[in-house]
């Protein structure tokens, strides 16, 4: 008798917990169907971070989301005043010296003499002529600089689009689980209320029924975790979007299996061709060796040439009006300019160190990352090949016997726990497979075509 009392009491308390998660969910999933709107384009939905709230339901695709992020993205703005920089740079260095114009007087202030009668007026204009093609190695610099500059930004591109993908996924990750969870609580409230009907004609003992609502509490608790990583993922990738909370997000690219068969060293290739860091190094150390031919070249001294005219007084000279050409270069007795050429020269084996050191670096990523991509494929593909079919009919079979006696609880509540693990290991699988595709899209640097 005092074991009917605490099972009664028991049972009584579960479905009270029940009865409160089920609001809960009632009300969340409430909320997110009362936003519901008409999707606008995506230009016109596009929320500014200081705009005011909007309750508008925003579609975004995934190239969609990517191009969205690397519009509103500052840390992309801030490497592209880097190029513009460096276009300073290139424009600064096709600049040819400025004249120089200096005026000279000269008088004496004895016997009489002045300024007016024999004093000498010397206007000159002169110019510096660069020789051993310093302004055209300074001129390859800048370019190399320029260049260099393009392909960082291109390399910014490349490594903040990954985490806009990732995010993007991991938003579609928690919405296939809490699908998931849904199906399972849908399927177990019914399974709960005909059991209830069964256990009032006494077809069932309440110990069964109270393991039928343990397991169906167990099922909605995990609806509403299903729920806060959906609302956590979400958060993130408007964070990275830019995207006021009060906006929806339709994401319109679903987590799905795509097939391909790759080259690994087709991958290689591509990889050593096409990443943007590849490149930027590459053209560092050009700019580095066009900054060595620069000073060697600064080894020959530059030539100072001038032309000017004497204008003097009535008591000076028989020609009062004289023509003046003068040429002028350093001598290069000391300074050959031996520490500028020492540091270009370790600067160019460091650039060559660097490159190698990157070249290595991509090789083992694409590598890498290939091995993760089969792997995960292949756990994908066993899947599909019926393990998943299995585990859904499994589950309807004995729940089906079950209903007609032909089953234990037991039987159905192990069917429903393998079921449920089956299906939750290949969303995880399917998501890694998405995510190893994209780690190797972005160690390649291209679309490789999944």
């Amino acid at each position: 008798m005092k074991n009917a009392c605490v099972l009664y009491r028991l049972s009584h308390g579960l479905l009270l917990l029940g009865l409160s998660v089920s609001a809960i969910c009632c009300v969340v999933d409430g909320e997110a169907a009362a936003s519901g709107a008409s999707p606008d384009p995506v230009l016109r939905m596009l929320p500014r971070s200081d705009e005011a709230a909007s309750d508008k339901t925003l579609r975004l695709s995934l190239d969609e989301a990517v191009g969205l992020f690397l519009r509103r993205n500052l840390d992309l703005l801030i490497a592209q005043f880097g190029i513009d920089i460096r276009k300073g740079e290139e424009v600064t260095a096709r600049l040819f010296p400025n004249p120089v114009v200096s005026v000279g007087v000269v008088t004496s202030p004895v016997d009489g003499r002045t300024l007016s009668n024999s004093g000498q007026f010397y206007p000159q204009i002169q110019q510096l002529f660069e020789l051993a093609g310093k302004r055209g190695y300074r001129i390859e610099s800048a370019e190399f600089g320029t260049q260099s500059a393009e392909a960082g930004f291109e390399d910014a591109v490349r490594q903040l689009g990954f985490a806009v993908k990732d995010a993007y996924y991991r938003v579609q990750l928690a919405r296939r689980r809490l699908a998931l969870a849904e199906e399972n609580k849908d399927r177990f409230s019914r399974i709960l209320e005909i059991n209830t009907i069964r256990f009032k004609k006494g077809f069932i003992a309440e110990i069964e029924l109270i393991r039928i609502r343990l397991q169906y509490i167990d099922f909605q608790s995990r609806v509403i975790q299903a729920l806060q990583e959906v609302e956590s993922a979400l958060s993130d990738l408007r964070q990275l979007l830019r995207i006021s909370p009060a906006t929806d997000l339709e994401l319109t690219s679903n987590l799905e299996f795509k097939r391909s068969d790759l080259d690994r060293a087709m991958l290689g290739v591509l990889a050593l061709e096409s990443r943007p860091d590849v490149r930027m190094k590459r053209f560092a150390l050009s700019q580095r060796e066009a900054d060595l031919k620069l000073a060697k070249a600064y080894r020959i001294p530059d030539v100072t040439v001038g032309a000017g005219y004497a204008i003097q007084g009535p008591k000076g000279p028989d020609n009062s009006n004289q023509i003046g050409i003068s040429l002028g270069l350093p001598l290069p007795l000391f300074n050959r300019n031996q520490g500028g050429i020492m540091q270009a020269e370790a600067a160019v084996q460091s650039a060559q160190a660097d490159l190698s050191k990157t070249l290595n670096l991509v090789e083992n990523q694409v590598d890498v990352a290939y091995r993760n991509v089969v792997h995960s494929r292949w756990l994908v593909e066993a899947y599909l090949s019926g393990v998943l079919d299995d585990a859904r009919s499994t589950l309807t079979i004995v729940e089906r016997a079950y209903e007609r006696g032909g089953a234990t609880l037991v039987d159905l509540l192990d069917a429903a726990r393998s079921s449920w693990t089956i299906q939750e290991n290949f969303i995880e699988a399917l998501f890694a497979y998405q995510r190893n595709v994209l780690q190797l899209e972005n160690a390649v640097g291209a679309h490789i075509g999944i």
